[in-house]
């Protein structure tokens, strides 16, 4: 089998069905399987795939495991050389697959593979991104992304100028649509089931790097990805878990000191972004606004009262009202990323 495509669902009924007709569509020139990740629908796309497309293997997790655990269930069931993790709300575009499968084989000394994803109105999504570091980070709180023009010393979380149309190795690709050696995915143990919600795959791309492997991103193999449009909303449930995330990624690969710098950066990014928009909403104001206002309120406050060791060792934090998706996970071990 060269290519298992596994692709995690949670209620994707409305976005599934053109994701799967774009694989078979655009995939017959090498041997393939689709592998789908049921995180316990209950909108009925299991049963809409089952009548509709009976050649993909189905696993049934019975419950929301989240992006990490529901990914590693289909993992451990593929039996491809490549391993494509695939998001439910993307499409396959002009034999992508095929050309990307014979790009990763033209390259051994990878372990992992990006490629371009592009939003529904064809621009590009930049979903490649240097490995997050704290001065990175500093860097993007304070608006000074535009640095990484003049330097790559200041490269934060863009590549500046880059418009994603040439190869070049990447630190991570967004986990919408990444693929592995099926191999080395596995030495790997998949994803780390301790972040439920963002930080997966930047954490696992750091384990390629680690062992060894590099990370190369393939211009000519391009995807479609529905989600990441939407700036409307800000859900506070889900911000606050992509900091919970953020904190487990920073302790785990840069130790005590990486968490409770972490934290002061978040503060001071969170600060100057919320006296900026609250300027802003005295000449104009909207729904969006407010959201984007009361989320940055919330986040600064959880923040602030966060002790972030405290929260490593033992998942406490502060209740504002806002309960985590999972329950907290056991301490993550420090492991250098460089």
């Amino acid at each position: 089998m060269k290519l298992s495509i596994v692709i995690i669902c949670w209620n994707d009924l409305k976005v599934i069905a053109n994701c799967l007709k774009s694989i078979f569509e655009e995939t017959s020139n090498i041997e393939f399987e689709v592998i789908v990740s049921d995180n316990g629908s209950s909108d009925e796309s299991i049963d809409y795939i089952r009548s509709h497309f009976a050649n993909v293997r189905i696993v049934e997790n019975k419950a929301n495991l989240g992006f990490a655990k529901g990914n590693n269930t289909g993992i451990r069931v593929a039996r491809g050389e490549y391993i494509l993790i695939l998001n439910p709300d993307t499409v396959i575009l002009d034999r992508a697959l095929e050309r990307w499968v014979t790009f990763a084989d033209r390259h051994p000394e990878a372990g992992a593979f990006g490629c371009r994803v592009l939003n529904p109105d064809g621009s590009f999504q930049n979903p490649a991104r240097p490995i997050p570091t704290l001065s990175g980070y500093l860097v993007s709180a304070l608006y000074l992304r535009w640095l990484g023009r003049l330097s790559g010393a200041f490269a934060c979380d863009l590549y500046p100028g880059w418009d994603g149309r040439d190869e070049r190795p990447i630190g991570y690709q967004h986990g919408c649509c990444i693929m592995f050696r099926g191999e080395l995915l596995k030495r790997l143990g998949g994803f780390d089931e301790r972040f439920f919600y963002h930080f997966e795959e930047t954490d696992l791309c750091c384990r390629v790097w680690q062992s060894g492997s590099s990370i190369i991103y393939y211009p000519d193999a391009e995807v479609t990805h529905i989600g990441g449009q939407s700036v409307s909303r800000f859900p506070i449930r889900f911000a606050l878990e992509t900091y919970r995330s953020g904190y487990r990624f920073f302790h785990k690969h840069y130790g005590s000191k990486g968490a409770i710098n972490i934290r002061r950066i978040y503060l001071l990014s969170l600060g100057l972004r919320y006296c900026g928009y609250k300027l802003l909403s005295f000449f104009r104001t909207s729904e969006s606004l407010e959201n984007r206002l009361k989320m940055y309120q919330v986040a600064i406050k959880w923040n602030f009262f966060l002790e972030p060791i405290e929260f490593i060792e033992s998942g406490k934090e502060p209740n504002l009202g806002y309960e985590p998706l999972a329950p907290p996970p056991r301490i993550i071990e420090n492991v250098a990323c460089s």
